[in-house]
């Protein structure tokens, strides 16, 4: 539970536990939980900061809620979420997943929203993944995702949009936002950008991709179960 920064519940140390060799059920690691007054952190947001926006009649949904690809770099998300900060007011955590194992392949943190801003996540993403492959990459109605620079830094992608007032269609990064909300962000006071993102960082990079166990991923990290994908292609 310490391991995990007193995030994960029952149903994940278990997992743990079982792949370690012991013989526990969840009911009997939820009664030593409960015994010891050990929970899973979980601090519902605050506040809604976002709203849906219809720019255009003429944006498909082309992945239609289709959120298990066979392979890495078929299908991307991305989103935009605010971070309140006590001293310098919202901070801007831009992200794009890919959808087969829910890694957060590129991120950036912004004091604004301009879109010069924002899209250098997808810089990073395009960068780092290299992929030739013809990715659909999901976003909703916002500005950013229908503007000239997003159309330029997508071409050879296919672009899918949430329908109007439908979150659900980009459910998958949505639900990271909230994730790293509710288990991290939420327990402290952030004073400024800096804080931010040295929180935002070291829960992505230390934790999220590289530690933190998935129902999706087969109870394995998203970069281990990349790696296992890698594996059984090369074997």
């Amino acid at each position: 539970h310490r391991e995990s920064k007193e995030i994960y519940g029952a149903p994940k140390i278990t997992r743990i536990l079982q792949r370690e060799g012991h013989k526990v059920s969840e009911r009997f690691v939820g009664k030593l939980m409960k015994e010891n007054n050990i929970k899973a952190h979980y601090i519902k947001p605050y506040t809604k900061t976002t709203k849906d926006c219809d720019f255009s009649s003429r944006l498909h949904n082309i992945l239609k809620r289709n959120f298990n690809p066979k392979a890495p770099n078929e299908a991307w998300c991305t989103d935009i979420t605010y971070i309140y900060t006590e001293d310098e007011g919202f901070v801007y955590l831009s992200s794009i997943m890919d959808l087969y194992s829910r890694k957060i392949i590129a991120w950036t943190l912004s004091k604004t929203l301009e879109v010069e801003e924002v899209l250098k996540c997808l810089e990073t993403a395009k960068r780092r993944r290299k992929t030739a492959n013809p990715v659909v990459i999901q976003s909703d109605r916002g500005v950013h995702y229908t503007s000239q620079k997003y159309k330029e830094l997508t071409k050879g992608m296919i672009r899918s949009y949430s329908r109007k007032g439908n979150p659900w269609d980009n459910a998958c990064i949505e639900s990271y936002h909230s994730l790293i909300k509710r288990e991290w962000l939420n327990r402290f006071r952030i004073k400024n950008y800096y804080q931010a993102y040295q929180l935002v960082f070291e829960y992505l990079e230390g934790f999220y991709n590289t530690v933190r166990i998935h129902s999706h991923c087969e109870y394995l990290s998203p970069d281990s179960y990349e790696k296992k994908y890698i594996l059984e292609q090369t074997n």
